[in-house]
């Protein structure tokens, strides 16, 4: 695989609007709080995976990506 100067960059965005999501979670409505996400806790302490919210971002990455590259 070539790894051009775009490809990088987008990478690099990519991480750059992760680290923003993770930044902002509370700030931004629904991240995280939808039905299919699993949160448990105990006493001492929790566990939480976003499982639908992965879904619906992978979902829309993959749109915006398709439309990219027509």
């Amino acid at each position: 695989m070539k790894l051009t100067g775009l490809t990088i960059m987008f990478f690099g965005g990519a991480l750059i609007i992760t680290g923003l999501i993770f930044f902002f979670y509370d700030k931004i409505p629904y991240i995280g709080r939808f039905l299919g996400d699993i949160r448990m806790k105990g006493e001492n302490s929790s566990f939480y995976f976003p499982l639908t919210t992965c879904i619906i971002l992978s979902i829309l990455l993959n749109l915006i990506l398709r439309f990219i590259r027509k």
